[in-house]
């Protein structure tokens, strides 16, 4: 049986409760979703498996990407991205910058700029360490 939960993936998770790539993975694990932590080094984040990249996730499609890492990271992100089936590409506060944004759209990404965590419901502030 297929796993119906809508399936993220957060890029820049962390083992740092403090950081939002962390605070991400647990309100998003909160609401009821499949969540993939990526970092290239961590092979746990709250108790999920992480994983290097997005090319190792076994997921073809996912709902969401949320981006948690400097713009200069994330623009070099957007071709793995790209080559997987994704709803949105979420750019999360300090995420964005005019390249990666022009990146995007030109590989056809839909592109959401703003708190991925406040749009499923949920507070950062709520998630301290």
């Amino acid at each position: 049986m297929s796993d119906s939960r809508p399936k993220v993936a957060v890029i820049g998770a962390s083992l740092d409760r403090s950081k939002y790539g962390n605070k991400a993975v647990r309100a998003f694990v909160d609401q009821g979703w499949e969540v993939f932590p990526v970092h290239p080094k961590l092979a746990e984040i709250e108790g999920l498996r992480a994983f290097p990249d997005l090319a190792s996730i076994p997921e073809s499609r996912l709902d969401r990407v949320s981006l948690y890492v400097p713009p200069e990271i994330g623009v070099k992100i957007l071709e793995q991205i790209a080559q997987k089936e994704v709803g949105e590409v979420w750019l999360n506060p300090g995420a964005e910058s005019p390249a990666l944004l022009e990146r995007a759209e030109a590989l056809g990404l839909d592109v959401v700029q703003a708190c991925s965590i406040l749009a499923i419901g949920e507070h950062p502030g709520d998630y301290g360490v």
